[in-house]
């Protein structure tokens, strides 16, 4: 995987080929827990809350407080506004805290539900949308579904039968081992079959032991797909779990109890699985330590090495590339001369030379591994128990049980999302919200462009280069038009084949479906309207290789947006989200791409020095925050530190626009807020939430956004307008002298 190719909104990785900005609700989140031995429901927090006003410091400032027309009383303005008020702690000073101002309330009253490692309202509306996804999923009555739909229904079903899946036990992974040619865990294994076993899991299982091998748009020619060759994943969430072994002792010896757990349900003894498994993770340490951390990947332009296949066997001599590629890729033909972009060529060289050393059983058993791994949430109940208990580990939960249908949503979102999508959008999605939501686009789209004008750091080539880049971002809202037509959305998963009583031969199909997906889109040009999100994700993406930002119809509700709210909680909600995505076009990395998604220099050298200096103020202001003692990274952040304060800037100013243009708007009652104050608080409480040390610890470790309270007091930190209208005296900790000011 390259190092940028989609950045998300959210908090955490969504999906699983490329991006990094997330909510916390996403499906691999759900994935990430364990299924309930019995399908018992438990009641989760809301969003929605109400209380008693506390002790209140008086927000209004009487010489900010601008003319209104009166209160707005409608029932959705009432509604909204207790939400709102009962958020809000009034008895921390704005200008001090103005997370705990904003989110204290919300924090007492939402403790977290058992089993989660983090809450917030991004989790509370994917709770929602999942209920949706169920319902529609269990309704075998519908009528006029497509053959896709119905596909996604019986996928769903396969899943829910837990008694096919406990008869069979591990038998289907059993089974599968032995086609791959055994493992010396149930016994002696001396074969010389490396390079057929690295072939199998890679081409049939998807998984990526030593390297990621997939097909993407080639960044410097953004008109074609190409084959991308980068380092891999481990089996703990960064190399830093493995390198700091004092910080990370409990994490660690949960990790090894569990691969050793596996292994004696596979068959092995707890002596022969735990000395294998000791191995193994040993093995990782080995990877991690020549693993690049992500911080040091950000300037594509550096680690972008485009070369022929064959000059792979020079590069990474421990692998046989063309046989290799050849069944990854197939039935697309391939040559020595393929295009190749590599994005760790240090990695490789090193893992080559790892490879070569290390004894072939060693490497037979870590191959074998990374697709046990895979499998385990597919198979019966002692495999979920024992991922449960890790879980519990390096998430801080307890009772970490979730209920088997939300798995089995969050798959066949991930396998069938399109059709399910399509089910969703029918059900849920109003189509004047996607029309109010391309407007709202196209007014930040107009703010940011505004601003542009008056960014006193870069010339005025670049400056108009700019503009030009920011007019051609494509927007792409609420849903693919494809899947709204049957014969389109049937042809998409005609070579899908779906039974209704296997589940794990399910998944099998699905991996040797979306192989062949893969593999065919190297021959073809990339398709702009392509998503990488399904509709109901509660999430937004920016592409650098299409210039292109996406908004789900998942994430086009309340607590971001509500057509019958005032304008002032939408720009802060989902107009922030907008802006965010725009700005990661102009971030550290999407400013490296021009309009049309190319990887190329287009700006002048000193507007990349200037950059490079305004940027390293975020770096070192971000990196000065800590949660639980652990300080932020500051360097690793910086992309979506950089598109937090422009997408806050940039829907600001476009609701500020808006009220030049409309006047302004009734405020909501009881709450004493000019409808600017509104727009601030309304864009904080999205980021209320609260999170397990061990969450936290993950987060800082290995997250590309700022832990959510940082993403605001360190937003508006450095927003002029924030202080001028909650009357902020100078230097107040939210109004510092020093403010980091990019777009």
């Amino acid at each position: 995987m390259s190092s940028y190719k989609r950045a998300t909104l959210d908090e955490e990785d969504l999906i699983d080929s490329t991006g990094d900005d997330v909510y916390p609700s996403s499906p691999m989140q759900v994935n990430m827990q364990t299924p309930c031995t019995k399908n018992k429901q438990s009641l989760s927090a809301s969003y929605y809350y109400t209380g008693k006003m506390q002790r209140s410091y008086r927000v209004e400032r009487e010489s900010f407080q601008a003319p209104h027309p009166g209160l707005c009383l409608t029932e959705p303005c009432v509604t909204v506004a207790s939400v709102v008020m009962g958020a809000l702690d009034r008895s921390v000073d704005p200008c001090h805290d103005f997370y705990n101002f904003a989110c204290g309330g919300w924090v007492k009253k939402n403790p977290l539900p058992e089993g989660k490692s983090r809450w917030g309202p991004f989790s509370n509306l994917w709770e929602h949308n999942m209920n949706v996804m169920k319902h529609l999923l269990e309704n075998t009555t519908m009528k006029d579904l497509s053959k896709a739909e119905e596909k996604a229904q019986r996928y769903y079903q396969a899943c829910m039968n837990e008694a096919k899946i406990e008869d069979l036990g591990a038998k289907p992974l059993q089974e599968l081992i032995s086609q791959l040619g055994g493992w010396a865990l149930t016994g002696a294994w001396d074969k010389n079959n490396f390079q057929e076993v690295l072939r199998k899991v890679s081409a049939n299982f998807h998984t990526s032991p030593f390297f990621t091998v997939f097909v993407s748009t080639d960044s410097k020619n953004s008109n074609s797909n190409v084959i991308q060759v980068d380092q891999s994943s481990l089996g703990l969430p960064s190399r830093d779990y493995y390198l700091n072994k004092t910080a990370n002792e409990k994490y660690l010896t949960a990790y090894l109890h569990f691969l050793t757990e596996l292994g004696i349900l596979l068959g092995g003894t707890e002596e022969t699985s735990q000395a294998l498994m000791e191995e193994i993770v040993d093995f990782e340490t080995t990877l991690a330590n020549i693993t690049v951390p992500q911080e040091e990947r950000r300037d594509e332009e550096l680690i972008y090495n485009k070369m022929k296949a064959k000059d792979l066997k020079t590069l990474v001599p421990a692998v046989d590339w063309m046989p290799y590629l050849t069944d990854v890729f197939a039935p697309v033909q391939l040559n020595e001369s393929e295009p190749v972009v590599v994005y760790a060529k240090t990695y490789l060289q090193k893992v080559s030379d790892l490879i070569s050393k290390t004894n072939k059983s060693l490497l037979n058993n870590y191959m074998i591994m990374k697709v046990v791994r895979k499998m385990v949430s597919i198979l019966d109940q002692r495999f979920q128990d024992a991922e449960q208990r890790f879980f519990e580990v390096m998430s801080g939960t307890k009772k970490s049980c979730t209920p088997r249908w939300k798995l089995c949503v969050s798959d066949t979102d991930s396998a069938l999302g399109f059709a399910l999508g399509a089910m969703f959008v029918k059900d849920t999605f109003a189509e004047d919200s996607k029309s109010i939501a391309e407007d709202m686009v196209g007014d930040i789209k107009s703010a940011f462009e505004d601003s542009i004008k008056y960014v006193n750091w870069m010339d005025a080539e670049t400056k108009k280069a700019a503009k030009e880049k920011a007019d051609a971002l494509y927007n792409m809202v609420g849903y693919p038009e494809f899947i709204m037509n049957a014969t389109k959305l049937d042809k998409v998963y005609n070579d899908f084949e779906v039974v209704s009583e296997h589940y794990f031969q399910n998944v099998m199909q699905y991996y040797n479906f979306s192989g062949r997906v893969t593999a065919d889109q190297l021959r073809k040009a990339p398709n702009r309207n392509q998503w990488s999100m399904t509709p109901p994700t509660v999430n937004a993406y920016y592409n650098p290789t299409k210039n292109e930002m996406v908004l789900p119809a998942g994430i086009l509700q309340a607590p971001f947006y509500s057509r019958s709210w005032p304008k002032a909680l939408n720009y802060g909600g989902i107009g922030v989200v907008m802006g965010h995505e725009l700005t990661h076009a102009f971030d550290d990395q999407g400013r490296e791409y021009d309009k049309d998604g190319n990887l190329r220099p287009w700006w002048k050298n000193s507007s990349v020095e200037a950059f490079k200096k305004q940027t390293q103020c975020m770096v070192e202001q971000y990196g000065n925050y800590s949660i639980n003692q652990e300080p932020l990274n500051g360097r690793q952040t910086l992309g979506e530190n950089i598109a937090d304060n422009g997408g806050l800037k940039a829907a600001y100013k476009a609701y500020a626009n808006w009220i030049k243009n409309n006047g302004e708007e009734a405020t909501l009652p009881a709450l004493g807020m000019t409808n600017h104050q509104l727009f601030f608080v309304g864009f904080a409480q999205v980021w209320c939430s609260v999170r397990t040390p061990e969450s936290s610890h993950e987060g800082v470790i290995t997250d590309p956004h700022s832990p959510s309270r940082f993403r605001v007091i360190g937003t508006i930190s450095n927003s002029q307008e924030f202080s001028k209208h909650f009357g902020c005296s100078a230097d107040a900790p939210m109004n510092p002298k020093h403010k980091c000011d990019l777009w």
